[in-house]
């Protein structure tokens, strides 16, 4: 029996030509480095760094003069050396606003700390190696990151967003009505589960039908860096997955897409743009004030599930971090609304 290649597989597997060709863009002595951190990261992370660096050569065949008449098929890891820790503050400066062809790009706070990350990665390697004697990326201090406050929604929130996915074809006509009733049931299983198990939208469009188990009510996912992982879900998502499986029965999918759990319209597996996009399209009905993203129905999740339990270990676990303070960042302001509470449970003499 041929063994079936699951979604994650073969994003792999596209991902890893997709390196070959970025690598080519690169000076050829970086792809000492890609083999290096293969081991250690996936294949998206490695494009991204493969983004990001060279964006640095470009920025030194762009802005230094030393380099003007180089191609970037001319640099040799010697040139690593040659570049101190000014360079690499204006560098930071540079890739705030910089031009690629006719295009113009910026880079906030999370973007410039992780360009940054790359190249200090990037530097170590060969310093460690003793291919270069110098690594002024750790003189320069990594761009400090300012949290910005957790968008999510209210309880009642998503009893309305729900009942509004369940009903909003009441008012419906036409064309609208009939594309409506064809993916009511996918969408309502589609954001049941991401409200109810706080999986990512990567995660849930990687998902098979192979990976429910009714039996245990959980759901086999892929966590970011491959490690395979069961979350469990409760009635709510059983019933919705349950009604959109027996509409799925009824549709032919395109060769190669046979086992995917959500299909589009197109019977092929959903992909993350179509599920942000309905995602965006029924939330903007429920709250105006709210940028609601499948990332923020995931907040709600990790929220509701740390009020109920108080456990932020729990919550990381669930949630898939691998280090339990990125969990604490993201929610420490629950935290202080418990800290807020003690100030009033202890009552230090009795009122006269």
């Amino acid at each position: 029996m041929e063994k079936r290649i699951t979604y994650h597989e073969q994003t792999d597997i596209e991902n890893t030509l997709k390196l070959r060709e970025v690598l080519k863009t690169l000076p050829p002595f970086c792809r000492d480095y890609f083999r290096a951190v293969e081991p250690t990261t996936t294949t998206k992370t490695r494009i991204s760094y493969a983004y990001d660096i060279r964006i640095f050569f470009q920025f030194l065949l762009d802005e230094n003069p030393a380099f003007k008449d180089y191609t970037m098929q001319d640099f040799t890891v010697q040139v690593l050396d040659q570049v101190n820790a000014l360079d690499i503050e204006e560098y930071q400066e540079y890739l705030k606003v910089y031009k690629t062809g006719d295009k113009t790009e910026t880079n906030g706070e999370r973007g410039l700390k992780r360009k940054i990350s790359a190249l200090r990665s990037f530097y170590a390697y060969y310093f460690k190696r003793e291919m270069i004697h110098t690594n002024p990326t750790v003189l320069v201090d990594v761009p400090k990151i300012h949290q910005k406050s957790i968008v999510r929604l209210d309880t009642d929130e998503v009893s309305i967003l729900l009942d509004y996915i369940e009903h909003c074809g009441d008012h419906l006509t036409g064309q609208k009505r009939v594309f409506y009733e064809k993916t009511k049931e996918r969408d309502l299983a589609l954001v049941t589960l991401l409200l109810g198990t706080g999986i990512r939208v990567s995660e849930c469009v990687g998902l098979d039908v192979e990976d429910i188990d009714f039996k245990n009510n959980g759901i086999k996912v892929t966590r970011k860096g491959g490690n395979e992982m069961v979350v469990y879900f409760g009635p709510e998502v059983e019933k919705a997955l349950k009604k959109y499986l027996e509409v799925r029965e009824g549709i032919t999918p395109l060769a190669g897409h046979e086992h995917a759990l959500f299909y589009s319209a197109q019977r092929r597996r959903i992909g993350v743009q179509a599920v942000e996009n309905l995602v965006k399209k029924y939330a903007r009905e429920v709250t105006t004030t709210k940028k609601i993203t499948p990332h923020k129905l995931r907040s709600t999740y990790g929220t509701a599930l740390y009020q109920e339990t108080g456990d932020i270990y729990l919550v990381a676990d669930v949630l898939g971090h691998k280090d339990v303070n990125t969990t604490r960042k993201h929610y420490a302001a629950l935290d202080d609304n418990r800290r807020r509470q003690a100030a009033t449970a202890v009552k230090l003499r009795e009122e006269s």
